[in-house]
């Protein structure tokens, strides 16, 4: 076998959470009168909460401090938390647990590479609490994607190499990331389109014919 690891994205990947990140930041937007949709929330995906607020500020005729932009972030971040006690394990699908046990069943570590900071609790909402090997997320890295820190950590807490670990992505951001970091790469959705991405996939269980 060719690799010894999968590090997986979360959001678009394991789960879809777009929706919550979409109601939590147009709630935020509207309530301080900028406009937002969702071709500007495609540009938030796999992008840093902070950097995110300065995509969505783009429009906004106001200037804030640093201050105003940390209490807007965090206020987001509670309607986004509170909009994923939503989530139940019907939000993981057939699809994607059945592969993830045949992945587990050939002997393959299998971690998460996420720049949510809400990983654990989005885990434990559909039911894989404790099931990933390691958690690499928004808590332990300063960088987000196209960076490659998140996928790094998480072959260092693995400890293996880059090499031994491919990574699945739905972001081109986090293409971008596994490149920069030397990992080989699996593309779901746009990330399929990506000129650099070593496997394009149709589906979540196309990962079982690339690593058989």
């Amino acid at each position: 076998m060719k690799y010894k690891a999968i590090i997986f994205d979360l959001d678009g990947v394991i789960c879809f959470t777009d929706k919550y990140h979409y109601l939590a930041w147009k709630e935020m937007a509207d309530e301080i009168g900028v406009y937002f949709d969702e071709v500007i929330n495609n540009r938030l995906r796999g992008v840093s909460r902070m950097e995110s607020l300065d995509i969505i500020l783009e429009r906004s005729e106001k200037e804030y401090s640093a201050k105003e932009k940390e209490e807007m972030a965090f206020k987001k971040n509670e309607l986004y938390k509170k909009l994923l006690m939503q989530m139940t394990p019907a939000d993981l699908s057939d699809e994607v647990k059945n592969s993830l046990d045949k992945l587990r069943a050939m002997g393959l570590k299998l971690a998460i590479g996420s720049s949510s900071k809400n990983t654990k609790l989005i885990l434990s909402r559909i039911g894989l609490e404790g099931f990933f090997d390691e958690i690499s997320d928004g808590t332990n890295i300063t960088k987000s994607k196209p960076d490659p820190e998140v996928f790094v950590k998480a072959a260092q807490m693995l400890k293996l190499d880059p090499e031994d670990c491919l990574v699945i992505e739905d972001a081109e951001a986090g293409i971008d990331a596994a490149v920069a970091g030397g990992f080989d790469s699996a593309g779901l959705g746009e990330a399929s389109k990506h000129g650099k991405v070593t496997y394009p996939l149709k589906s979540f269980a196309d990962i079982l014919n690339v690593v058989e």
